[in-house]
C-alpha cells in the first residue's frame, strides 16, 4: 500500500519557517514568512515526522518494533502472525491470515489516506514472483537497464565475473577514468548485490578504487557486466516448504591481497535452503595465521572451523583467546554446532576469491541431486513447477 501525501500527516517538533511560494505572495504581507505547523515535501525533517507519526500508530495496534530494522513492525494473534515492512511511504505487507491482513488494511484506511496498489509484484527494482511454492526474488529488469546505461549491452557475455588472474592494485601510473563514471558503475553494481550474491566479491573488490579509478580499474569492471549479460535473470529462491534450520559458513583467504597481505573474509547464512544474509570484506588488519584470520569471522557469524573441535590447536589460538572462549562456550552448550566444511562444499568460497568457471557455478546454482553444501540459494528464472523438482537438503 501507499500512503497519499504522507508527509502532511504530522505536525513537526520546532520551529521552522518557509517563504511564501512564488505566485502566492501577500499583498499585504511581502516581507513575511509562513511558520509550519505541519510536515512538507522537500523538509528535511518531514520523513522522520512522518515515519514517528506511523511508528506510533502501529505500536498502539499492538505492532512491536524489530530489534535489528526499526522500520520491521510484527503483529501475533493467537497463532497468525502479520509482518509490516516500511520504505518512507510504501508499505508492504503480509501474514498467516487473511482475516489478520484485512484487518490491517481497514485499520490503516480509517487512520490514513491509502492506495492498495495489490499483489506485492515490483519494488525498487526488484521483481517478486510469488507461488505456492516459494517466492523469486530477481532485478532482470534492473540488470537490463545498467547494461545499457553503461553501454554494455552489446559487450560478450562471460561465464564468471572474474577471472581467476586478475590482479588489482592502486596503479599509480595508470591513466585516470572518470571518477563520476566509475563510481556510478560501482554504485549500480553494489544494489545488484541485494539479490546477486554471485558477483559480491568482485564488485567489493572493485569498490575499494573509487576514491582514484584508473584504467586498470575499470577494466576490471567490465567483467562483471559481462557476465550479467551472461546470466540477467539470476536471482533469490526462497522455498515454502523447507525446515527452519539456520546454517552458516565462513572462510577466509588467509592474506589473499597481494599489495597489503590483509585476508578477505566471506560468510552466508541459510535458513533451510534459502539464503538470508551474506557478506564479503577486507579484516582491517593484517593477520599472522589462518587461524587468526578465521577465528574473528566466526564470532561474527558463529559458523564453522574444525579448530574449536581439536584439542592440537588450541596452543595456537593464545593471542585470540577471549573470541574462541566464546566460541568453545557456545559449542559446549549445543547452542551452535561447528563442523569444518571441504572446500567444495564450502559455499562461503564464492565470497573470498575469484574461482574457476566450475566450481563457481557448482556454489552458485542448485543440482538436480542434492548433497552437503548444495543448496538452491541461486537460481534462473524458470518456472517454479521445475524448482519443485528439487529435494531436501541433508544437513
Amino acid at each position: 500500500m501507499d500512503v497519499k501525501s504522507a508527509f502532511l500527516n504530522e505536525f513537526i517538533e520546532g520551529e521552522v519557517y518557509v517563504r511564501q511560494p512564488p505566485g502566492f505572495e501577500s499583498a499585504r504581507f511581502p516581507d513575511r514568512v509562513y511558520k509550519l505547523r505541519k510536515a512538507l515535501y522537500g523538509l528535511k525533517q518531514a520523513p522522520r515526522a512522518w515515519y514517528a507519526r506511523l511508528k506510533s500508530f502501529l505500536l498502539k495496534s499492538g505492532f512491536v518494533m524489530g530489534s535489528a530494522d526499526k522500520t520491521l513492525f510484527l503483529l501475533s494473534h493467537g497463532g497468525d502472525t502479520l509482518i509490516v515492512q516500511i520504505y518512507v511511504d510504501d508499505i508492504i505487507f503480509g501474514g498467516s491470515c487473511h482475516a489478520l491482513v484485512s484487518s490491517f488494511v481497514e485499520q490503516m484506511s480509517r487512520e490514513f489516506e491509502m492506495s492498495l496498489m495489490g499483489e506485492f509484484l515490483f519494488f525498487l527494482g526488484l521483481q517478486i514472483k510469488q507461488g505456492l511454492e516459494g517466492t523469486f526474488v530477481h532485478q532482470a529488469k534492473y540488470t537490463r537497464d545498467i547494461l545499457k546505461k553503461f553501454n554494455m549491452d552489446d559487450s560478450k557475455p562471460m561465464t564468471t565475473p572474474m577471472s581467476t588472474n586478475m590482479a588489482l592494485d592502486a596503479d599509480e601510473d595508470g591513466e585516470v577514468v572518470d571518477q563520476k563514471e566509475f563510481r556510478g558503475m560501482i554504485g549500480s553494481l553494489l544494489y545488484l548485490t541485494v539479490t546477486r550474491p554471485d558477483i559480491q566479491f568482485a564488485v567489493c573488490l572493485c569498490a575499494h578504487y573509487q576514491a582514484s579509478p584508473r584504467t586498470s580499474h575499470r577494466q576490471a569492471v567490465k567483467p562483471i557486466f559481462r557476465y550479467l549479460k551472461f546470466t540477467p535473470e539470476l536471482g533469490l529462491w526462497y522455498s515454502s516448504s523447507f525446515s527452519l534450520s539456520l546454517r552458516g559458513f565462513s572462510n577466509a583467504d588467509h592474506t589473499g591481497c597481494w599489495i597489503d597481505r590483509k585476508s578477505t573474509f566471506g560468510t552466508c547464512q541459510l535458513l533451510g535452503t534459502s539464503l538470508v544474509s551474506w557478506s564479503s570484506r577486507k579484516q582491517a588488519s593484517v593477520s599472522l595465521s589462518t587461524t587468526e584470520a578465521e577465528i574473528p569471522l566466526l564470532v561474527d557469524s558463529t559458523s564453522a572451523i574444525s579448530v574449536a573441535k581439536n584439542p592440537v590447536l588450541h596452543s595456537r589460538t593464545k593471542h585470540i583467546d577471549v573470541r574462541f572462549q566464546f566460541l568453545r562456550d557456545h559449542y559446549e552448550k549445543e547452542d551452535i554446532d561447528l563442523v569444518h566444511v571441504v572446500s567444495a562444499n564450502q559455499l562461503a568460497d564464492i565470497f573470498t576469491k575469484p574461482l574457476e568457471f566450475d566450481a563457481f557455478t557448482r556454489l552458485r546454482d542448485p543440482p538436480w541431486g542434492c548433497h552437503v553444501g548444495s543448496v538452491p540459494w541461486v537460481c534462473q528464472d524458470v518456472p517454479i513447477a521445475v524448482w519443485n523438482q528439487i529435494g531436501p537438503v541433508p544437513v
